[in-house]
């Protein structure tokens, strides 16, 4: 446990889509720099872009926090005492506060038509200038009665002024007020934008941190205006690099990782290994570690070591994390995790049976998903096709001759690795021939593939049975 004091962080992802990795690795962020300081991680859906909502975001948003492990302590299904959790159930809060940043001038009335706003947008690129609003409504004589639609903007300070900060990430930070343009606080239809509902939210929720990716950094300067007209203490701000595909300089897509926690686990990535991985990517201890344990990422995550410069997500890297990650299980535990994985047919198979397949092929996992194809021979009978029983080095009467002989040994071993073994290899040296030749005769025909775990091995946990029923069918 930290000495520090504990944080509150929050993670406020917007329903307006599924939650992929880079989502995912900011409210890992979070999640860490909660349980580092003893804190609280909040998880807050920001669900006021009512015409972008996705059905089913929601609950895969959920899903995916309790399916990493990094279930939050407060949320739409935890619960809390500074709930709710979803803006959309909120609209009566921000509406109060709205109207104290109205009777202190802080926010003004605009009737302006989305025709006329777009005009002076097409206007501003044409001039080659960014937008501003002109502040027409702010004039006496266009002043309109209260009752018709209307937004709020938040009215910039005048001036050569700057807002500044100490990003937590960024170092010291400056906007000039002349750059910034009077936003919209509170739309037509009563819902909040983001900019004002963030800020509401995170001060009654009393949020210490906000731990938000980089693309968030032109709206703080607004965000700390709005804290300044309510009278408010800012939390401390840390803008996270983007997470960007393996060769860097464009964000990250689909077909270079950019999946949801689920379609991870589905592949058979552990959730651990997921946790580790997705911390390197803009973090690291000053260490050459590679791989951690989510105890090691709780103890040693810290602000001061979040990276600047934009995160390479390397599939390659991660399914590397996950193997070690596997060999790492203990024998039941892995069995336990594979439970979905296993190919047709080892239903019926003993516990001990399938924990001796496991043994033979966990050190060849690299995610969970592969054990359907690598252990498949374990449980039912493969396919003869010619190419199994000879190739270039073997013609069919020579495999016969060898078949004969590799059955009868086989049928008076006592099936354990070292029998078998000095069985096989004294049948090489009869033959006169190479291991790899012997050998990959029976390993054909008993696995179905040229490619599998040691072959005394295999033969030991196939048993003697089914074994010689398959090369008597060879033959």
């Amino acid at each position: 446990m930290s000495n520090l004091k504990p944080a509150r962080v929050r993670f406020a992802p917007s329903p307006t889509g599924y939650l992929h990795v880079g989502g995912i690795r900011s409210a890992l962020f979070n999640w860490l720099w909660a349980k580092h300081t003893g804190g609280a991680f909040i998880l807050r859906l920001e669900d006021t872009d009512r015409n972008r909502l996705v059905e089913g975001a929601v609950d895969q948003i959920c899903d995916s926090h309790e399916a990493l492990g990094i279930k939050p302590d407060e949320g739409p299904r935890e619960g809390g005492k500074f709930g709710p959790y979803v803006q959309s159930e909120r609209i009566a809060i921000y509406q109060q506060h709205t109207r104290q940043l109205v009777e202190s001038g802080a926010l003004y009335r605009c009737w302006c038509s989305p025709e006329r706003l777009e005009k002076l947008r097409a206007e501003a690129q044409t001039a080659g200038t960014a937008f501003k609003y002109d502040r027409f409504c702010l004039r006496a004589e266009n002043v309109r009665p209260e009752t018709e639609p209307h937004v709020l903007r938040f009215r910039i300070g005048d001036g050569d002024g700057s807002v500044s900060w100490d990003d937590a990430v960024r170092g010291r930070l400056e906007f000039k007020l002349a750059d910034l343009d009077d936003f919209v606080a509170l739309k037509a239809d009563g819902f909040p934008t983001y900019h004002l509902a963030n800020v509401i939210d995170d001060h009654l929720m009393e949020i210490t941190h906000v731990m938000r990716a980089d693309e968030w950094l032109p709206s703080t300067p607004k965000h700390l205006l709005l804290y300044k007209a309510f009278g408010w203490k800012a939390p401390i701000f840390a803008h996270l690099p983007p997470v960007q595909g393996p060769t860097g300089g464009k964000k990250l897509s689909k077909r270079d990782g950019a999946q949801s926690v689920q379609e991870y686990l589905d592949e058979g990535y552990l959730p651990e290994a997921l946790r580790s991985f997705l911390a390197s990517l803009g973090w690291n201890d000053g260490t050459t570690q590679e791989v951690y344990s989510t105890p090691e990422l709780i103890e040693k995550f810290t602000l001061e070591r979040i990276q600047k410069s934009p995160a390479r997500f390397d599939k390659e890297r991660l399914t590397w994390i996950n193997g070690v990650m596997i060999r790492q299980l203990p024998l039941p535990e892995l069995l336990e995790r594979c439970a979905p994985f296993w190919p047709a047919g080892a239903a019926g198979a003993p516990e001990a049976y399938r924990l001796e397949v496991l043994r033979l092929v966990q050190e060849r996992l690299k995610f969970l998903s592969e054990l359907s194809a690598l252990t498949a021979f374990f449980f039912v009978d493969p396919t003869f096709v010619p190419a199994l029983l000879v190739d270039k080095k073997l013609d069919a009467d020579t495999a016969r001759e060898w078949l004969v002989a590799i059955i009868a040994e086989l049928e008076a071993s006592d099936f354990s690795e070292t029998d078998l073994e000095a069985r096989m290899r004294a049948l090489v040296a009869k033959f006169e021939t190479g291991p790899g030749t012997l050998f990959g005769l029976i390993r054909r025909i008993v696995t179905g593939s040229p490619v599998a775990p040691g072959l005394f091995e295999t033969l030991n946990v196939l048993g003697q049975k089914t074994a010689l029923r398959r090369l008597r069918a060879a033959l």
